[in-house]
């Protein structure tokens, strides 16, 4: 009777095969050490010959085969290994949590860069380079609110967004400033067209 792989056991690297698995769990199988780690190197290499194109990467290609070789052995492989392998511990460790700002903010729609780049400009000095770094913080979230919404943006409500998120530092007059007029571009055409005979 024919035996399938499906009803063998599941191979932890799959992109090797069965053949190199079934030299893993032969390798686990000798008893002498030195023996096995010659039997290592060989199935080492006959891995390295699976994907050759990755052969450039040098120490760090062998290093990934020996953690591989170290994982379909299900970590029981004792043999002297030319670098340090991976153990059970750090492949299944969890990485740190990340701590979120839970700030919550007003406009969301803006984003955190924005109201990070009207902070700098409020504790900026005034003058010129202040007033242009404005244009380009107020003409940018015209554009933001474009694209929240496309019924189109009044200046006066950028302005008025803008003296509100730096606390009254920043006020300009819609007489004063005129910003971009934005274009939405025209929706590319989904349809075929039927070609002429």
């Amino acid at each position: 009777m024919l035996t399938y792989n499906t009803q063998l056991r599941p191979l932890e690297l799959p992109e090797y095969g069965r053949n190199i698995q079934s030299m893993v769990d032969y390798c686990l199988t000798i008893p002498d050490r030195e023996e096995r780690t010659q039997c290592a190197y060989t199935i080492l290499a006959a891995m390295a010959n699976l994907f050759p194109e990755l052969k450039a990467n040098g120490g760090e290609y062998n290093h990934k085969l020996w953690d591989h070789l170290m994982i379909m052995s299900d970590f029981q492989l004792d043999i002297d290994f030319p670098c340090e392998v991976i153990t059970r511990e750090k492949l299944y460790t969890k990485p740190d949590k990340i701590n979120y700002d839970d700030n919550q903010f007003r406009f969301r729609h803006y984003g955190k860069n924005i109201e990070q780049m009207i902070a700098k400009a409020a504790e900026m000095e005034l003058g010129e380079e202040r007033d242009e770094l404005i244009l380009l913080i107020a003409n940018h979230m015209k554009k933001l609110m474009l694209g929240f919404n496309r019924d189109g943006v009044d200046d006066s409500r950028i302005f008025n967004d803008l003296a509100v998120m730096s606390h009254g530092a920043i006020r300009i007059s819609p007489d004063r400033m005129r910003l971009r007029e934005f274009i939405e571009p025209p929706k590319p055409a989904t349809g075929k067209k039927k070609k002429k005979k």
